[in-house]
């Protein structure tokens, strides 16, 4: 797909399309993270991105053929109400040894080539508030608050809502 030279230490940083084989990657990667090893969730995303949509845009970065980063996005067309389509990104991370080396920039920037390339012109994602090194990222990346709010309510147990 694309290659990129990182900022540090002038390794090259490819970008391509997510296999099956990337699983254990994204686990280790999403746990340093995390501190969890959320496998199940991630073999779900995985199979979805690989099997379940027509346009395939999710991404892994290599540096010296090891993945050191991933990307699983969606396209949706209509979804909640919103009549044109729109690229999601569902879950971003990348190995704590080559933060900050241009790995995130390098999925971004092949990520919106690929949407341009598709006449998808609009990406969404949501960060958690208190994920500010995620939200300055974003943030360089030119994301902004959207104009849609989301919602969120909590369900008691102990009683009837």
């Amino acid at each position: 797909m694309n290659t990129v030279d990182s900022t540090e230490e002038n390794h090259a940083i490819d970008v391509r399309l997510l296999r099956d084989g990337d699983l254990d990657a994204i686990v280790r990667i999403d746990a340093q993270a995390s501190g969890r090893l959320r496998r199940d969730y991630f073999r779900l995303r995985l199979d979805r991105a690989l099997n379940d949509t027509s346009v395939r845009i999710s991404l892994a970065a290599e540096i010296d053929g090891k993945v050191v980063g991933f990307l699983l996005g969606s396209v949706y067309y209509g979804d909640f109400g919103v009549p044109e389509p729109v690229a999601t990104i569902d879950a971003i991370g990348v190995d704590t040894r080559h933060a900050r080396h241009g790995v995130g920039r390098a999925l971004w920037s092949q990520l919106a080539t690929n949407l341009k390339g598709i006449q998808i012109d609009r990406v969404q994602t949501q960060v958690d508030w208190a994920q500010l090194e995620l939200l300055t990222f974003f943030h360089k990346l030119g994301f902004k608050p959207g104009t849609r709010i989301a919602l969120e309510r909590a369900l008691h147990h102990d009683r009837d809502d």
